[in-house]
């Protein structure tokens, strides 16, 4: 028995290297520096709706055990506003592997936030959760430690958090919309230190 302990040990591990791997090389790089300002024109006009705010969208999404991996306000495939919430199902004590990655997604502009639920099975959906949820499993800050810290550096409405690799570097990136343009924050992932700011 303790044998395929170790055997399953191993396997899990592996499993959530090339989760990591995949997800670092397979994925689309989230670097507000690389998206066009064009991109953001619409969602920036429509985001003062909303009638909830980031942390009362992580707040409603999630429940203990359960825990968010990333968040973010975007434009739906109709071009309406969306708030999306990435859980993982088990919390962060439960590698990906063996846990249940999904995104709860809404519209935010109603009285009651009432999102759909998905749960990953496609490869890409799986990749960037697996990855964002060993990111945050190692990290000493939450979503919203890193919420606040951006609310005070930084006026204007925090529209996404996610947790990246760059160059070899774990940290968070964010997003706040700030007087019709898009700001980024960065916070180094383990010591919560602000890293960058490109305006």
């Amino acid at each position: 028995m303790r044998v395929k302990k170790n055997i399953l040990s191993v396997f899990s591990i592996g499993v959530i290297v090339t989760f990591l791997v995949l997800g670092i090389l397979g994925s689309q790089p989230l670097k507000a520096g690389e998206y066009e300002k064009e991109e953001y024109g619409p969602l920036l006009k429509v985001l003062p709706h909303s009638k909830l705010t980031l942390l009362e969208g992580i707040q409603q999404a999630t429940k203990a055990p359960e825990t968010p991996i990333s968040v973010k306000f975007e434009l739906d495939d109709n071009k309406k506003l969306s708030l999306s919430v990435y859980t993982a199902e088990k919390g962060l004590d439960t590698d990906a592997e063996h846990n249940v990655l999904k995104e709860l997604a809404g519209s935010p502009e109603e009285e009651k936030w009432n999102p759909e639920v998905e749960v990953f099975k496609d490869p890409e959906h799986l990749k960037r959760s697996a990855q964002q949820l060993t990111l945050m499993a190692i990290s000493p800050y939450s979503l919203l430690d890193i919420l606040h810290k951006a609310q005070k550096d930084q006026q204007g409405i925090v529209f996404s958090i996610t947790p990246v690799v760059e160059n070899h570097k774990p940290q968070f990136v964010v997003l706040v919309a700030a007087q019709d343009k898009v700001v980024e924050l960065r916070y180094d992932l383990m010591t919560g230190n602000a890293l960058a700011a490109k305006h």
